[in-house]
């Protein structure tokens, strides 16, 4: 009979990543910076990969405070330009290391400011094209390239490998539109969620179910991670306003989403691939 130190060190067995390499796009921003803290700690190498060079350098600096710089590699990379991608590729291909693990957390998020950053062009009626095809490239086509290239690499040499794509509660039902509004000011320049933050994030689930069977024969697994909203400062009537709609009565901590790319990327979840982990505080169960 195995003894309770054996199972409990076999299940950590499960969740360890040592020898494995993860390549994380948009790594300077705020969630970024979680997903690669996460995978550190259980012993992968990260990648952190932005085309914000600033933001980079300081993700990079903070997580070297708390882990040996050979475990934290850093790269500039334009996700919605397909040859950047590739030379990362390229570069990382030279120096031996194997993309074993592909987050697509790249993203242009608009926040809601306050009155004086209202701009009622993020309204559906006057949203313009350009912006339009700004966020798709970055958000959607981005995630897509970066699978094309990493996820090919991962199927052409037979070992495998994941790729998690960061979508939002927002995949799976609409923004409220009531979150944003403001007293005071006119219909027409109400602050709104963007339609390209919707349509991105449905998109990257439909992306993921799509990853999942196509390589799913040469051992890449493919799923998404729709967290709910963090909490970072956000107004007090934009929080109370959200608050009410989750069963839990809050937003998300920052680091509430790490144990799950932990699970997600390691060999915990095996035999999970084509999901979408909703992770909203129950807000979607009502």
């Amino acid at each position: 009979m195995r003894t309770l130190t054996n199972n409990i060190f076999m299940t950590i067995e499960k969740f360890s990543l040592v020898g494995r390499s993860a390549l994380i796009t948009g790594a300077g921003g705020l969630l970024g910076y979680q997903h690669a803290d996460a995978l550190l700690e259980v012993g992968s190498q990260v990648i952190l990969t932005d085309v914000n060079e600033n933001s980079l350098k300081e993700v990079r600096a903070k997580l070297e405070q708390r882990y040996s710089s050979v475990m934290i590699r850093s790269e500039i990379m334009d996700v919605a330009n397909l040859s950047s991608i590739r030379q990362t590729a390229e570069k990382l291909f030279e120096d031996g290391v194997r993309v074993d693990i592909l987050i697509n957390n790249a993203a242009i998020d608009p926040k809601v400011k306050g009155i004086a950053g209202i701009n009622e062009a993020s309204r559906l009626e006057n949203f313009s094209i350009d912006q339009w095809n700004l966020e798709i490239s970055v958000g959607l086509t981005g995630a897509y390239q970066c699978s094309q290239v990493f996820g090919a690499a991962m199927a052409e040499d037979g070992k495998g490998g994941v790729i998690i794509n960061i979508a939002s509660d927002l995949s799976v039902f609409s923004p409220d539109q009531r979150l944003y509004r403001k007293a005071g000011i006119g219909e027409s320049l109400q602050p709104v969620k963007p339609v390209t933050y919707s349509v991105i994030k449905a998109g990257l689930v439909g992306l993921t179910r799509y990853l999942s069977t196509y390589w799913a024969h040469k051992g890449v697994r493919s799923n998404a991670l729709s967290p709910g909203g963090v909490y970072v400062d956000q107004g007090s009537d934009f929080v109370q306003r959200l608050e009410n709609l989750i069963p839990l009565g809050r937003m998300a901590r920052q680091d509430e989403y790490r144990s799950a790319i932990q699970f997600l990327c390691s060999d915990a979840s095996s035999y999970m691939n084509g999901q979408n982990i909703v992770m909203d505080g129950g807000r979607s169960a009502w």
